[in-house]
Formats: C-alpha cells, sequence, structure tokens
C-alpha cells in the first residue's frame, strides 16, 4: 500500500470515529433533554394532582418501610404511636411541668406519660369543675399512677373505678376493657368523683363515698390521705419547691374500711351505691 493510501485510510478512520463519537454525544445530549422533559412534566403533574403525590409518596414509603422491616426483622406500624398515652412534659404549661416532674419523681413514673395525664386531668378537670390536683391525688392514693392496678374486690386502673359497677360508663369508650386505657379510666373516675362529691356535699363527704365508706365509722385514713397528697400537689404547681419522699407502695384494699361486727338484725347494710373499694397507697 502507498503512502497516499495510508494516509487516505488514516483519514477516513478519523472521520469515522468522529462521526461515531458525534452521533454518541448527540444521543446522549437528545437522552439527557428527553429525562429533562420527563421530569419537568413529573413535577408539573404531580403539582396538579395531589392524589398522584400521595400515591407516590406512599409506595415510596411502603417500599423503605419493607426493606427497613427486611434488614431488622421487626414489622413496623407506624401508627402504634398513635395509641402512645405521652406527651413532652416541656411542652405542658409551667404549672402542669411543675406537677409532672414533680410526681414523676414521687412515683419513680417516666415523665412523658405523666405528662398525658396531667394535662388530661386539668382538661376534664375544667369541665368537671373539679381541681385538677385533686383529680391527681385521687389518682396517686389510689393506684400510684398504674395503670393496670387492680384491687382484690375488682377496682381497676389508675383511678380504681369498680368496672363492673360502672360498666355502663365504658359503653361509649367501647367497653369495660377501656378501664386499662390511662385517659379513659380518669374520665370515667373523675365523672364518680363528681358524683360522689356532689352527694356529700363537700370533698372529704365525696372522698368517702367514693372508697365505699359514707356508712362506716372510719374511711381507714383515705380521705386524710387523698387531702394531704392534693395540699402538696396544688403547692407544687404553684411553683412551691417541695421535698420528694417515695412512698412505699401498699394495697390499702388490705386496710379498706371494715363495719363493726354485729348481729345480723342490727347490722347496718353497706349501701348498694358504695362506689369505689380501691387498691394501692
Amino acid at each position: 500500500m502507498t503512502a497516499s493510501g495510508i494516509t487516505g485510510l488514516a483519514r477516513g478512520l478519523r472521520t469515522f470515529c468522529g462521526d461515531v463519537a458525534e452521533g454518541f454525544f448527540e444521543i446522549m445530549h437528545n437522552g439527557f433533554a428527553l429525562v429533562g422533559l420527563a421530569v419537568v412534566f413529573s413535577v408539573i403533574t404531580l403539582g396538579t394532582r395531589p392524589d398522584l403525590r400521595q400515591q407516590g409518596e406512599e409506595r415510596l414509603t411502603a417500599w423503605l418501610t419493607a426493606r427497613q422491616a427486611a434488614a431488622s426483622g421487626i414489622k413496623p406500624e407506624p401508627g402504634a404511636i398513635e395509641r402512645a398515652t405521652a406527651a413532652n412534659p416541656g411542652d405542658l404549661p409551667r404549672e402542669q411541668a411543675n406537677v409532672a416532674y414533680w410526681i414523676a419523681k414521687k412515683y419513680r413514673v417516666a415523665p412523658e406519660p405523666l405528662a398525658a395525664l396531667v394535662a388530661e386531668a386539668y382538661e376534664v378537670g375544667r369541665s368537671a369543675r373539679l381541681d385538677p390536683t385533686l383529680i391527681l391525688a385521687v389518682m396517686a392514693v389510689e393506684s400510684s399512677f398504674n395503670p393496670f392496678a387492680q384491687s382484690a374486690v375488682g377496682a381497676q386502673g389508675l383511678m380504681q373505678v369498680m368496672t363492673e359497677i360502672h360498666s355502663d360508663k365504658y359503653v361509649h369508650f367501647g367497653g369495660q376493657y377501656a378501664a386499662f386505657d390511662p385517659k379513659t379510666n380518669l374520665r370515667v373516675g373523675v365523672n364518680v368523683l363528681q358524683d360522689c362529691i356532689a352527694r356529700a356535699g363537700s370533698i372529704e363527704g365525696g372522698l368517702r363515698y367514693y372508697v365505699g365508706a359514707a356508712h362506716l365509722p372510719s374511711d381507714g385514713g383515705y380521705a386524710e390521705k387523698v387531702l394531704a397528697e392534693y395540699g402538696r400537689l396544688s403547692q407544687v404547681a404553684k411553683g412551691r419547691p417541695l421535698p420528694v419522699i417515695n412512698p412505699a407502695p401498699k394495697l390499702r384494699a388490705a386496710t379498706k374500711p371494715v363495719a363493726p361486727v354485729a348481729p345480723p338484725a342490727q347490722q347496718t347494710p353497706a349501701p348498694a351505691d358504695s362506689l369505689e373499694i380501691a387498691a394501692l397507697s
């Protein structure tokens, strides 16, 4: 092959390679342009169709959740947080936060669920025209803030409501098992306490009704305990620092009021409307 032929071949190869490169870059350019147009179209579509955007987000979230579940071995349940009775104590008004932190320390309960209960007590107390710190004091003496407490006679939950006696009050909450939902038990307990105080005409008398000792010589010191804790919580709510002394938990049912022994003919029967015989102190 002559020198001129080799030169022509080299030129041809350069031309061929240049054409191929130019075509490749043109294709890539057009491809990026198409991708850009697709992205713009997608953004416009999602902007005008919120339903499509929501579906896309849900599918993406489901895919990511499934990937995370596969990696961790734990079945996720994003809606579980809605069942939690908890709140940030720092988000409460100062008065409520003071009460929540103090109770948490005294009764060795996490402040987050206490914050939710304190906020609920203040809200329900306003509706029932009862001091929320009185409601919390009843809870303290009744269950030491254990939402799953149950006495030997069937008093259940935070406020140790006699579920069988007050089953009608749980109908609107889905049934008797709602007695172990902290907020539901609080609301029902406040309703019972409100009735007791109205019947007795005083807080102390109402507490005697609440514990089922209205017609007994003694309530076993129940009203005195509640009123003492009520006084302490009222001071804490006002910002007065009080020392925290952890109570020694014991079954209040073991020291419940007992009617004096008497012959059957002379014994005063316990009233049918005795409302509460509770559990923990």
